[in-house]
């Protein structure tokens, strides 16, 4: 840590002269009106124009948008905010604590890099913060005069395409994702939304480029594939008995150890059959042999339906609501309703739970996050907690890591883990360390891992007399609300340890949270008082009273949360309380980080148990042993001195197991997404261009020169092969005429060439043909063509992703003694995606020569409709219809003018 402050240290040093010219600015914009800031922007672009780059302009832009924040905002970026601006421009992850601004650093490089007119995307962790975020900080760019765009799921392409056109648009990185496939399935180019990857800023940049890059985005469409077989596979399961382990030692014999018909493997979450419970599935499906290639479709149903009930647990990983199955994200604690489990798992767990079964979904399109944000031209990055992934943000997204020092010096206390050897001892000890802080006023949150764990702890604290606030699971906009105030005298707040992520405890409670609460209470809608909370010029007498009363109530609470903020900091500040170590450091830091912010006084302290998944799972056996040997009762906590080194090293083992399989993932998505590149670049080609007469004409040639080479040109010549694909298709019937005896004395490349032109000939037949229908538009044949081509592009891909999913099982399956896998996917995945390349040129070539014309729409449509958005090995969302979100005559104007839009460009609607 020391060497890595040190290069934290230098990075900073070297951009102090900068900041420092930003400062010396302020005086000059503090004196400009408003009008004079707005003009300011048009000023910057041209400097561009003329040739200024970027850097060269950052010292004016930099204090052009602080004056604006304040103004705006009434918030004045701080100097420590202005270098972490100036270290996302340059394409860097700036760390930045929990309650140091990051959402307003954001608008600095934002600002800078939208002059440009190549869009900014800042990329945020889920549709809430994107939309918060969106609307504050969209003030700010409006008032300067640049446009704001919001992307969120369920919008259409209209919307979605005004958005990124935008200067700014805000998005979760699903979405953006999502709309990056979405954007290569389209059949017309005017349905295309996203116009490039410029610059993106991505906030909680270890959530979305760590966490969630285990698994890939997908888009599926429906399968034809029945459910029956999950119910059988049900049936046989539940009849199997399971015997659970830690973990599966794969020298030992399995089947010689254990009477049971399966195996769960705790630490690594599977499920395996054993020789008895292989036999049992051979009995209840009549078969002989379960290992025949015959039997894989029901091997797999069955091995997917022990996991279900071997691994996947109900309230911890997915609920049962209203019929259907919820997934729980893992990281959060959230629901994610509409998400589905892909490869059968979630058949499988309907099945148990005897809901309704959906059919199993099929892969249209797939990338991970890893290779969708390298596509950017520059990708930077803040959070709180990157350091401990230094090593991965190097490796995988070329980007270091900078430590910006805090605004004022940070004074919490981490205490010693305190460790118990049970549940119980460990639930008691953090029952009365919850009374004690909530009876001399120390506002408490508590962090839990999953939604079973917060509620068997909130029923505890109920029977014990304690008042507190549950946050699990409930992704609404209260939740802000409950973070917000969970700083409050005396506040007890049990949270799963990501859930209100990005919003700030404030000790004593947040004044401005609680103005607009009163503001609701009193009937002023959400709008009006998004507006009310700006200082934009306006002259609307409706947001000017709105302002008022925010103001109003602002400083009344602020004036009584100023006595309470002060007994909460006598007290010791908001004590963070952890209930359970994380698999990562990062995720447990990032719960101590939320106390202490701005220089508060805060604790924090983990409460453990060697019962504790991590220390049962991961601890050493010395470790028990030791602990088992001092005899201690559950209600005394173990020297966590014996212990520490054991976590850390769990903690290490378990990190660099998880960078392990993001890393594997995304080395076999390198090979895919080298051939996604080129499929996705020869599509847009075609269409974007008017007219592919020409490529369709080299693809003729190229399909009756291949044929002719493999089939005719060697010493065996197989004629009938040839002559069945192309008889009909080629104008000339002579050209089959010949025997297989006449054509050893034929010369071949001459017979080659006038096939090769006879084609042609029948191709510009179809031309002529097409030109002289009654009816048919001129360019008829031109739209047709592009048709088949996509159509054989889009069908073709989706086998191809299926084909190479298989391959990598294959090969899983079957290890290569010496060979590298991913070498060995590598090259036969070249050879599948050149025979792929190879059929659709075939397909198009025989469809174009053999179409006729009919008088009817030619109008496009997708090889496979999107059913569902997910993550392979995670989870699905569903698809919902799109719904148009029309700008209210009340409502805030998308200009971002800080007018109501009736008073601004709704006039000219109107008019």
């Amino acid at each position: 840590m020391g060497l890595f402050k040190s290069y934290s240290e230098k990075q900073i040093k070297k951009i102090i002269p900068t900041v420092n010219k930003i400062e010396a600015l302020a005086d000059t914009f503090r004196a400009m009106t408003d009008d004079e800031m707005r003009a300011y922007t048009d000023k910057l672009k041209k400097a561009l124009a003329d040739g200024a780059t970027l850097d060269d302009i950052l010292p004016e832009a930099f204090a052009l948008v602080r004056e604006a924040d304040d103004r705006v905002l009434g918030k004045r970026p701080f100097r420590v905010q202005l270098m972490g601006g100036i270290l996302l421009h340059q394409g860097r992850i700036a760390e930045m604590k929990t309650g140091e601004g990051k959402t307003l650093v954001a608008t600095l490089p934002a600002y800078l890099n939208a002059l440009t007119g190549k869009g900014v995307h800042i990329v945020t962790v889920n549709d809430y913060l994107a939309k918060r975020d969106s609307e504050e900080m969209g003030r700010v760019y409006g008032f300067l005069g640049l446009s704001t765009g919001l992307i969120i799921h369920g919008q259409n392409q209209d919307e979605k395409r005004a958005a990124y056109s935008a200067d700014i648009t805000y998005g979760t990185n699903n979405e953006l994702g999502f709309d990056y496939l979405r954007d290569n399935m389209v059949v017309y180019k005017e349905n295309m939304v996203q116009r490039g990857h410029n610059f993106a800023i991505v906030d909680e940049v270890d959530s979305i480029l760590i966490d969630e890059a285990r698994t890939p985005l997908i888009i599926s469409g429906a399968g034809a594939k029945s459910t029956e077989l999950y119910t059988l596979a049900d049936r046989c399961a539940r009849m199997m008995s399971r015997h659970v382990i830690k973990e599966i030692d794969d020298k030992a014999d399995n089947d010689e150890l254990f009477d049971e018909d399966y195996i769960v493997d705790e630490k690594a979450r599977t499920a395996v059959l054993t020789k008895h419970g292989i036999a049992k599935t051979e009995k209840f499906f009549n078969i002989e042999n379960l290992s025949a290639p015959e039997n894989n479709v029901i091997y797999h149903h069955i091995n997917t339906a022990i996991r279900a009930y071997g691994v996947m647990k109900r309230d911890v990983d997915y609920i049962v609501k209203d019929g259907s199955i919820v997934i729980v994200d893992s990281f959060t604690g959230r629901l994610m309703p509409g998400r589905r489990y892909n490869e059968g798992l979630h058949q499988a767990i309907e099945a148990k739970e005897k809901v309704s079964i959906q059919k199993e979904s099929r892969t249209i399109a797939t990338i991970t996050f890893q290779n969708y944000f390298r596509m950017y031209n520059k990708l930077s990055g803040m959070t709180g907690t990157a350091l401990t992934e230094d090593n991965e943000f190097r490796q995988i997204y070329a980007l270091d890591v900078v430590e910006v020092p805090t605004n004022r010096p940070m004074i919490r206390i981490d205490r010693n883990d305190a460790v118990y050897r049970t549940i119980n001892g460990k639930i008691s000890a953090i029952v009365n360390q919850i009374k004690e802080c909530h009876e001399k006023g120390q506002p408490v949150l508590v962090g839990t891992v999953s939604i079973d764990k917060s509620e068997m702890l909130s029923s505890v604290l109920k029977k014990a007399g304690v008042p507190h606030n549950v946050l699990n699971a409930k992704q609404h906009e209260k939740e802000a609300e409950i973070v917000a105030q969970a700083g409050r005298l005396g506040a007890v707040t049990i949270s799963t340890n990501m859930a209100g992520r990005g919003t700030d405890i404030m000790l004593g409670g947040n004044p401005e949270y609680m103005a607009k609460r009163d503001m609701r209470k009193m009937g002023i809608e959400d709008t009006l008082i998004a507006l009310a909370t700006g200082s934009s010029d306006t002259d609307d007498a409706e947001i000017l009273s709105a302002r008022a009363t925010f103001k109003e109530l602002y400083e009344k609470h602020k004036e009584e949360i100023m006595p309470e903020a002060q007994k909460v900091r006598e007290a010791g500040g908001l004590f963070i309380l952890g209930t359970e170590r994380h698999e990562s450091r990062r995720i447990d830091n990032q719960l101590r980080g939320r106390s202490g912010r701005q220089g508060d006084p805060g604790e924090s302290r983990f409460f453990l148990s060697l019962e504790d998944d991590l220390l049962r799972l991961f601890g050493s056996d010395r470790l028990m042993g030791v602990t088992a040997r001092l005899g201690l009762d559950e209600s005394t906590p173990i020297d966590a001195r014996l212990l520490s080194r054991s976590i850390e090293s769990a903690q290490s083992r378990i990190e660099a197991n998880n960078f392990a399989r993001r890393k594997n993932v995304l080395t076999y998505d390198d090979v895919m997404n080298q051939q996604r590149q080129v499929i996705y670049q020869q599509r847009r080609e075609v269409l974007f261009e008017d007219n592919i007469k020409e490529k369709i004409t080299n693809m003729i040639s190229e399909s009756i020169s291949n044929r002719f080479d493999s089939l005719l040109g060697g010493e065996e010549i197989k004629l009938d092969e040839f002559r069945s694909q192309y008889n009909g298709l080629i104008k000339d019937k002579k050209d089959f005429a010949y025997t297989e005896e006449e054509l050893l004395s034929i010369d071949r490349d001459e017979w080659k060439a006038e096939l090769i032109n006879s084609a042609l000939e029948t191709y510009e037949s179809k031309d002529a043909l097409f030109a002289n229908v009654s009816g048919m538009a001129p360019d008829a044949m031109r739209e047709i063509e592009k048709i088949i081509l996509l159509q054989n592009v889009d069908k073709k891909w989706m086998d191809h992703l299926e084909n190479m999913d298989e391959l990598k099982e294959y090969i899983g399956l079957n290890s290569y003694a010496q060979r590298d896998p991913v070498a060995m996917y590598r090259i036969e995945g070249a050879d599948i995606f050149d025979q792929m390349i190879n059929d659709i040129r075939e397909d198009t070539v025989r469809q174009v020569l053999s179409v006729v014309p009919r008088v009817q729409s030619t109008e496009r449509v997708q090889v496979a409709k999107p059913t569902s958005e997910g993550f392979a090995d995670g989870s699905q969302i569903t698809k919902k219809p799109a719904t148009s979100n029309k700008v209210g005559r009340n409502d805030p104007c998308p200009c971002g003018s800080g007018k109501k839009y009736k008073k601004c460009c709704g006039m000219n609607e109107s008019n």
